[in-house]
């Protein structure tokens, strides 16, 4: 007697849904659809109505059935308008409705690229049941906005298209300021911004879906600029209060606002990523998708997470762009020497970050190079002269008054009037920084400037001194760092310049120390006079992890973490 083979066992439903949006080599889709769901994740796909027929039906042949395949209504998807977060919606309704056992949701798109096995990701979600990963960052605090556009995308009109109505768009902006008309968000949204690309808990995607008021608010995002970057972003702040306020998705845009494309040279970089998938993927990279869609990511140990390495890989190729490099001479970035002028009388010794990390900072540094250190010449209250002194050498008054009154003559007479001594001071954010000054000390081949950058936080994290509103006061002190660094940066800068994160100067604090020390008296060594105690950093992690969850833009913290 001849027995049936048994019927092959359903494939077991992962608890992680997928929501593609696509409408660009379709290919591509199809091999990330397959992927997913193979690891038994369910995935709808929404094909933006501008793709052809012929396209759409292709795509469909090409996945073929399968159970856990779906596809959503269709909608025509400009850049930056409102129908994609309509895309979304719908299919995230149809998706929650059809698989009641997901436990998160994930918004991905056809150029999206899985950096790790899908099992994994599925299984570190699993222990993070109920958070929402998505970046939600109030708009007071955004640094990375282009185009002139902040608060405005949320208190004026857009009713024409930014891509097709370029004329009318701007036109509209400009009688709106030049009438003073206004919306009013509604109460009460507080807007917040990030990136598209999110991975939800299903209770918080099925709370903003059935949101009570969600038609009301819909009409209100309907004419903001750029929805699909807000609408998620400030409703997920009304339904949940744990968010981790970061996409798993990695993202890097140029200049101008644009996602950077990454190439087959990039896979080294991008297995270096801290994040689960990467966007913006070149469809020819045939080695990305080799490599991360296929069993090799899974066979090939991994390599060590560093994405501050990939945050400076594309700020300088950034920098390259726009300034080219040396040597390099062609048309579209032809090199430019900087400007080597001397600007002051002698050598001096700008130190920013030493004294919040570093107990009695002034007192070693003088007992360590036997010169005399300041403090903060440039504080906001009076300057802090060495020992406390009213006046100093030249007749020159503590009085923050006079001193600003023309900051440069100020630095430039105390060097004159002290040449033959090495003059050291500390300098922060707090500080009365200018543009002026900032370009003054990175374009004068005197100056000696050691940064350890994000040390201004220090001082709030060990409670020196308090204020109001705390995430306002860190985004202020953090864009006048910002200022005093990019200027170091500069193609001009001709100043002996060290710059760490606050995180890479802890990874050899001595060594670090050793060579601010040698640069400023060549002879000095730690060894002979030792290092000044390093202030407790305990908790300091998860104080900027609290700082990150109440708003603050993860790219800001990069400093310390």
């Amino acid at each position: 007697m001849t027995t049936s083979a048994p019927a092959p066992a359903p494939q077991q439903t992962a608890p992680l849904g997928v929501i593609m949006l696509c409408h660009t080599a379709l290919h591509r889709a199809a091999q990330l659809a397959r992927f997913w769901l193979q690891a038994g994740c369910p995935v709808i796909i929404h094909v933006d109505r501008a793709v052809s027929d012929a396209d759409m039906r292709a795509l469909q042949s090409d996945l073929g059935a399968h159970p856990l395949l779906q596809f959503s209504k269709r909608f025509r998807c400009e850049w930056g308008s409102w129908p994609i977060v309509a895309a979304t919606q719908a299919a995230a309704e149809e998706l929650l409705a059809t698989h009641p056992g997901l436990d998160h949701v994930l918004l991905t798109s056809g150029a999206c690229l899985p950096l790790r096995p899908a099992d994994e990701l599925i299984s570190w979600l699993q222990s993070h049941k109920g958070i929402d990963f998505i970046e939600s960052v109030a708009i007071s605090h955004i640094p990375w906005i282009k185009g002139g556009l902040s608060e405005e995308r949320f208190t004026l009109h857009f009713p024409f298209s930014w891509i097709r109505q370029r004329w009318l768009f701007d036109q509209s902006v400009e009688l709106q300021r030049r009438w003073g008309i206004r919306r009013e968000v509604p109460r009460p949204l507080q807007p917040h911004m990030g990136s598209q690309w999110w991975c939800l808990s299903r209770e918080s995607l099925r709370a903003i879906l059935h949101h009570p008021r969600r038609a009301r608010y819909e009409r209100y995002f309907k004419r903001t600029w750029i929805p699909d970057e807000s609408y998620f972003q400030t409703l997920v702040r009304m339904v949940s209060d744990r968010i981790e306020s970061h996409s798993l998705t990695l993202v890097k845009f140029d200049r101008n606002g644009r996602p950077n494309l990454f190439y087959d040279d990039h896979l080294q970089l991008l297995r270096r990523s801290d994040r689960f998938l990467a966007r913006k993927i070149w469809p020819e990279a045939e080695k990305l998708y080799d490599f991360f869609l296929t069993e090799k990511v899974a066979k090939t140990p991994p390599l060590p997470a560093e994405p501050r390495k990939i945050d400076r890989y594309f700020e300088q190729a950034a920098r390259q762009r726009q300034e080219g490099r040396a040597g390099l001479y062609m048309q579209s970035r032809f090199p430019h020497d900087p400007d080597s002028r001397t600007k002051s009388a002698g050598p001096y010794s700008v130190l920013c970050g030493f004294g919040h990390l570093y107990r009695n900072w002034e007192f070693w540094l003088t007992q360590a190079t036997g010169l005399r250190a300041h403090g903060h010449l440039f504080a906001p209250e009076k300057v802090e002269f060495h020992g406390g002194a009213r006046t100093y050498h030249g007749a020159i008054s503590n009085s923050a008054r006079l001193r600003d009154y023309n900051q440069r003559m100020f630095l430039t007479n105390l060097l004159w009037a002290t040449r033959g001594e090495r003059q050291c001071f500390a300098y922060s954010s707090r500080d009365n920084m200018t543009a002026e000054l900032n370009w003054f000390m990175a374009t004068d081949r005197n100056a000696h400037i050691a940064v350890i950058s994000g040390g201004f936080l220090l001082p709030l994290f060990f409670g020196d001194y308090k204020v109001d509103d705390i995430l306002g006061h860190i985004g202020w002190l953090q864009r006048r760092e910002q200022d005093f660094i990019n200027a170091l940066h500069s193609k001009w800068a001709v100043a002996n310049i060290r710059v760490w994160t606050l995180a890479e100067y802890m990874t050899e604090p001595s060594q670090n120390l050793a060579t601010v020390l040698q640069d400023i008296v060549p002879d000095a060594t730690l060894a002979d006079i030792g290092a000044p105690e390093i202030r407790a950093l305990d908790r300091l992690d998860a104080y900027i992890a609290g700082l990150r969850n109440q708003g603050l833009p993860a790219a800001l913290l990069n400093d310390y973490i």
